[in-house]
């Protein structure tokens, strides 16, 4: 680690606080008169410039002045960073939001990352609570004419998905009442994971005495249980890329714009970390190589029984970072709560 003097760190403090402020080289003139200390304009110069040595500052070619380089970032976020008190408008404004009716999980989840995008003005991900230990409530088929009919799963946590296709005419409606019920028989009150272990063992062969050709079936009501199970990521504010992006051309913006619908790419950049820390990924630090000139916050929401969660941001590296990962603070908090609060009233009913 870079050891530095007690002048050097209110220095470098102040550097990256008022360049993250209003995006202006600092001058040392400009630090005169932020420091808390007394000190003149040349000595403060004679530290700029060890700290440009060190790797934590870098001039730039329009100014005289330095700005934070990605070590000086990383350097102020480990040892110099303090939360920023996330201002009472704002949480009025996230409990604003999150004081309306909601059909779904995926429905708090998806305005969430809206929400987050709006407070912060960068591109805003969420991430619903994990589903391993989710069980299988309820299958039911309903008919829907001309040999169409829709699936319909619930899950004990309140998820509930569906999926509609066509049924052979050869399968009358006394048999598919018969696989539903062996579904609900067999397979409620299990796990997700016990589930698709069932379905690769013993089910298929008791759905065969009623379905000549079962493997169709089973594709869709596998098609619908995966659905539940697998992770949701939810984007909000992806144009907002675009206000500080630096990718020098249109192919590049567009890869990076790709990037924000590809789940298996999120769930990389995301990470599989649910611990409770807030997490500062800065430059390339980030996995994915399209992303070397953001930093990202992420954090786990807990939602008690009912698994965890992960909200995360994605921004410039010149990002106010205490105001941003206070406000990740308070908003994984108020998601947390409210999701409590609709597994309650799932119970309630």
């Amino acid at each position: 680690m870079v050891l530095l003097t007690d002048r050097e760190l209110l220095i470098l403090k102040a550097i990256v606080q008022i360049y993250t402020d209003d995006g202006q080289p600092v001058g040392s003139k400009a630090l005169v008169s932020q420091l808390p200390i007394h000190v003149s304009s040349a000595t403060i110069r004679n530290e700029m410039a060890t700290l440009e040595e060190k790797g934590l500052l870098k001039k730039t070619h329009s100014s005289s002045g330095r700005v934070p380089s990605i070590k000086g970032y990383r350097y102020y976020v480990d040892h110099l960073l303090k939360p920023d008190k996330v201002q009472s408008s704002d949480l009025r404004r996230i409990r604003s939001s999150f004081n309306q009716q909601f059909q779904e999980i995926d429905d708090i989840v998806a305005e969430s990352a809206d929400m987050l995008s709006k407070l912060t003005s960068y591109t805003a991900f969420t991430v619903k609570p994990e589903l391993k230990d989710a069980k299988l409530e309820g299958f039911r088929l309903v008919p829907l004419g001309n040999h169409r009919v829709m699936a319909i799963l619930v899950t004990d946590n309140g998820d509930v998905q569906n999926r509609t296709f066509k049924v052979p005419s050869s399968v009358n409606p006394e048999a598919l009442e018969s696989v539903i019920r062996i579904i609900n028989d067999q397979l409620v009150g299990l796990t997700l994971g016990e589930v698709f272990k069932r379905l690769e063992t013993d089910i298929p062969m008791q759905i065969g005495k009623y379905i000549e050709t079962p493997d169709g079936f089973l594709d869709i009501f596998e098609d619908v249980l995966k659905k539940s199970a697998t992770e949701r990521f939810f984007v909000g504010g992806r144009l907002n890329l675009l206000d500080f992006s630096k990718q020098p051309d249109v192919s590049s913006l567009r890869s990076l714009y790709s990037l924000m619908g590809r789940s298996t790419d999120l769930a990389d950049v995301l990470g599989g970390s649910l611990d409770q820390n807030i997490q500062v990924q800065i430059g390339n630090e980030i996995t994915n190589n399209l992303l070397k000139n953001y930093s990202l916050i992420t954090a786990t929401y807990d939602v008690d029984q009912h698994g965890k969660g992960v909200i995360a941001i994605l921004g410039p590296t010149s990002m106010p970072y205490s105001r941003m990962i206070g406000l990740v603070g308070a908003f994984r908090t108020e998601l947390a709560q409210r999701l409590i609060d609709y597994y309650h009233d799932i119970d309630d009913i």
